[in-house]
């Protein structure tokens, strides 16, 4: 089953040196262990475009985020594990590796 791990952060501030060589070991690890699908982080708030295109006219665009709040998605992985408790055991250290908090979800699953 594959999930995804949103890295949430606090602020506009990059990973720095140390958190980025242990997220740059959580990956190798992941890829080792072949848990790795895909991930990789992303850029400020500010760099973020809202399309809406729900009505029948021109689509809307707006600049910044979504959501205006103190915390945003930094970043995520997707990962191929056995079940829940395998991924969250590895959310834990994907927490530890960025020094931030992850949500854990799954994939919805093909009926």
């Amino acid at each position: 089953m594959q999930y995804l791990f949103s890295v949430i952060a606090e602020g506009p501030a990059q990973a720095t040196e140390e958190e980025q060589a242990a997220v740059d070991g959580f990956n190798d690890r992941l890829i080792a262990e072949g848990y790795w699908v895909f991930g990789g982080g992303l850029g400020e708030t500010v760099s973020a475009t809202v399309i809406d295109n729900r009505g029948a006219g021109e689509p809307i665009f707006s600049d910044g985020p979504y959501v205006e709040s103190k915390e945003y998605l930094a970043g995520f992985w997707v990962i191929e594990a056995a079940d829940l408790d395998v991924a969250l055991r590895l959310a834990a250290e994907a927490s530890q590796a960025c020094n931030r908090k992850v949500e854990v979800r799954p994939f919805l699953q093909p009926e």
